[in-house]
């Protein structure tokens, strides 16, 4: 564990140093406040501090309230070394936001004893991210896949089109279902078909970029929101997101399983300010002119020029499944 010793008494740093270097402790060392703030405002700066309260330029009540107020990710555990012995005088330290004192001269034994405390306080703390950061994942991601659930999924969907209406831009929806899934599951179980889906999610994940948005949107179903993608472009990355599914035998402990899938794509430049709900829509409506053309292909939703909408399948491989 990395730990800073400030004090500008050259014998006293050196003697700290000493102390703490054969207690295990890897030792930054520095000779006034302002240098101590700066190392431990770091991202990667130590988490244990000790401060002698008078320092120049920034003394030891300085530097806790200058780290309280700019290290906002992690902990860091500071305990003031001082020679004041007055109980407003500790008070005052404390509410600075120090976590600890000692009266110096501080005997060894205190002092790593009282560093021992400081270890399981940021230990705790460390475990209490975790299982808050441990319950934000479970609640924004889909727990068979990984991938962003169905609820953020579509609110990052509709963060992005409303970005794209502001920038004049344009969104692209991917709506993707895999082929026959329930013959799969029929066929090698429900064990497979696990199977199929997280891979499926992997290969997704791999065939976009990393800010663009990948989630579950239900069963066998998967939305993905292609950023920043000019309508142009739109049905090629589909389609190489298509063959990225469909190329490669699936790897399932029931040995390898062939899956392709049928996409509806829709361009926001295409379609104006249009509710999400509505767009939505029409992506399912093309991702069923899709599997009505025989899956394993490409279908995008055009807005209506007619009586009716078109969603015009522009790809189906002769190797298609049915």
């Amino acid at each position: 564990m990395k730990i800073l010793i400030a004090d500008d008494e050259t014998l006293s740093r050196k003697l700290l140093e000493k102390i703490l270097q054969r207690a295990g402790y890897d030792v930054i060392a520095v000779e006034n406040g302002r240098l101590a703030a700066e190392q431990l405002c770091q991202p990667e700066g130590p988490r244990l501090a000790l401060l002698d309260w008078m320092m120049p330029e920034l003394d030891g009540p300085g530097v806790c309230r200058e780290v309280r107020r700019r290290r906002k990710l992690s902990y860091v555990h500071m305990i003031l070394l001082t020679s004041k012995e007055s109980k407003e005088d500790i008070v005052q330290g404390l509410q600075s936001g120090a976590d600890d004192y000692l009266i110096k001269p501080c005997d060894p034994e205190e002092l790593k004893a009282r560093l021992r405390t400081g270890l399981r306080i940021l230990d705790l703390e460390e475990k209490l991210v975790e299982a808050r950061e441990d319950m934000r994942f479970k609640a924004t991601h889909d727990p068979l896949t990984s991938l962003f659930n169905r609820g953020v999924i579509l609110d990052l969907l509709g963060r992005e089109l409303a970005r794209t209406y502001r920038e004049k831009g344009c969104t692209t929806l991917l709506l993707g279902d895999v082929d026959h899934f329930k013959i799969v599951n029929d066929t090698y179980g429900h064990a497979a078909g696990d199977d199929v889906l997280q891979e499926i999610a992997r290969r997704l994940l791999a065939s976009v970029r990393s800010y663009d948005f990948v989630g579950r949107y239900g069963g066998e179903e998967f939305l993905i929101v292609l950023n920043s993608c000019n309508a142009t472009f739109a049905f090629a990355r589909a389609e190489e997101i298509r063959r990225a599914v469909a190329n490669i035998a699936v790897q399932t402990t029931r040995g390898p399983i062939r899956v392709t899938m049928s996409f509806g794509l829709l361009s926001s430049a295409d379609w104006g300010v249009r509710p999400l709900e509505e767009l939505l829509h029409e992506t399912d409506a093309a991702l069923y002119a899709s599997k009505a053309s025989g899956r394993n292909c490409s279908s995008i939703a055009r807005p209506k020029t007619s009586c009716a909408a078109q969603q015009l399948p522009l790809h189906a491989p002769s190797g298609r499944t049915h």
